[in-house]
């Protein structure tokens, strides 16, 4: 059951699984609160139901054909998602992106800590903060144990969260008038654009670590099962959370920011029912949490191979690494709880800019110039074909952040031309195309000779 193996390629021989595990996964990992505060953030910053989650739906499809094109890397690969962009950036120049997927996967970790934390406090009768540190034990556990824990979770999280979400629903709407609030409609491009971010911002974010939990599918598994199965179960799955989160925001009003959890739970109509309703938010969150724990680890694990011309890492660093990980995370969580809703809004958009150029220079490299043909070997070698330092590569990933600067609009940074989109964060869009375009058309100044064909270990 525990894993064994790290950033190392996978052989065939031990490849196992079915494509329909990427749907139990991303399906089971989106049906929970985050993605429910989420979808409220749309309402509580002025959206209305409709547009709302018209725009949601939207964000969902746009960000997660990005995302699934990524899933499709792993098992042609049989590595993490971020080791391939030693292609990229070089076998050390590769610690860019992953120095910012690591800041990525400790901030939702802390985001994650907190809803649950409170989810288990109240589950437990315990103070919120003792319901951080009991929830984050956990994620450490599950995180060593690794891939197979991980998938199994997903599916046992599918289960219970459509029941515990059918429950929700079926409440909500027998309990309030849902038809008034959808004949509520005032669009406004602003709070539509909000929408289409945040749930865009929300599928964008797994990019660096979607393949992780694909590497291990045979490699004869076809493309088009890959995509569909990752594309549908995070598009289903988050769009029946970040709903569920509209329509609760829009009946709660000021209620609901500062007591999501509770008032969440609060919709169960009984005692018991709530606390069937805590135990599926952690166990959600356990998944999602864990998921990320998992991505820092990987991410950490390549910059110290890198530098160490190493492709492992034995059990007790592996341990090591998760703990000083999700220990981060927890201290996060036990110091932002207040000012949670505001902080995590801000943290979404903010990580468009760093990883849209990422993703483009990625894909870009992978369906139209190597094509998939990559030296494995030379990925841990900073003498081989990749080199130490990509130049070409750094220098467009610099300039696709650079163009995204006009258009981001984030409580750090405002940029000089987002008053023609209403004040809103457009700079993924911009950011992708702008960088996947000059990749492509600049790529004869890279000067790597490339591999006729795939080469394994």
């Amino acid at each position: 059951m525990r894993e064994f193996r790290s950033i190392d390629y996978i052989p065939h021989t031990e490849r196992h699984g079915h494509p329909f595990s990427q749907f139990t996964l991303w399906f089971g990992g989106n049906l929970q609160i985050t993605a429910i505060v989420t979808g409220a953030l749309t309402v509580v910053l002025g959206g209305d139901v409709v547009w709302s989650l018209v725009g949601l739906l939207t964000g969902q499809i746009l960000g997660a054909a990005v995302m699934a094109l990524h899933a499709i890397q792993g098992p042609r690969f049989g590595m993490p998602q971020m080791i391939i962009s030693r292609v990229q950036f070089g076998v050390y120049g590769a610690v860019i992106p992953l120095v910012l997927a690591c800041l990525m996967y400790i901030g939702f970790s802390a985001s994650g800590t907190v809803l649950a934390g409170q989810a288990m406090a109240q589950l437990l009768h315990v103070g919120n903060s003792t319901g951080m540190m009991l929830f984050s034990a956990i994620i450490i556990v599950v995180a060593i144990l690794g891939y197979r824990v991980i998938h199994k979770l997903g599916k046992l999280a599918s289960v219970m969260g459509i029941l515990a979400f059918a429950w929700l629903f079926v409440t909500l709407l027998l309990s309030n008038d849902v038809a008034t609030l959808l004949h509520n409609r005032h669009f406004t491009l602003s709070s539509f654009l909000l929408a289409v971010s945040l749930s865009a911002s929300w599928q964008l974010a797994f990019c660096p670590y979607v393949s992780d939990y694909s590497r291990y599918l045979p490699h004869t598994v076809s493309a088009r099962s890959v995509f569909s199965a990752a594309f549908c179960g995070t598009v289903l799955g988050t769009q029946a959370s970040m709903t569920l989160g509209v329509f609760a925001a829009a009946i709660a009003g000021s209620a609901f920011s500062g007591n999501e959890v509770s008032y969440i739970v609060g919709l169960g109509n009984s005692g018991a029912m709530a606390m069937v309703i805590y135990f599926a938010i952690c166990f959600g969150k356990i998944t999602f949490t864990t998921m990320n724990a998992y991505g820092s680890f990987m991410s950490l694990t390549t910059i110290v191979c890198g530098f160490r011309k190493t492709t492992a890492i034995g059990q007790r660093t592996r341990t090591l690494f998760v703990v000083t990980m999700v220990g981060l995370s927890c201290a996060i969580a036990l110091l932002s709880e207040p000012n949670f809703l505001k902080s995590f809004t801000h943290f979404l958009l903010l990580l468009l800019a760093c990883f849209i150029p990422w993703s483009a220079m990625s894909l870009t490299d992978y369906y139209l110039i190597s094509r998939g043909k990559v030296d494995i070997p030379a990925l841990s070698d900073p003498h081989g074909r990749y080199g130490r330092w990509n130049g070409y590569g750094i220098a467009v990933y610099l300039l696709g952040l650079a163009i995204q600067v006009p258009f981001v609009a984030n409580a750090f940074w405002q940029g000089g031309l987002t008053w023609l989109f209403g004040g809103n964060d457009i700079s993924w869009i911009i950011g992708w195309f702008f960088t996947a375009i000059l990749y492509y058309s600049l790529r004869r100044f890279d000067r790597r000779r490339l591999p006729e064909q795939i080469r394994l270990p």
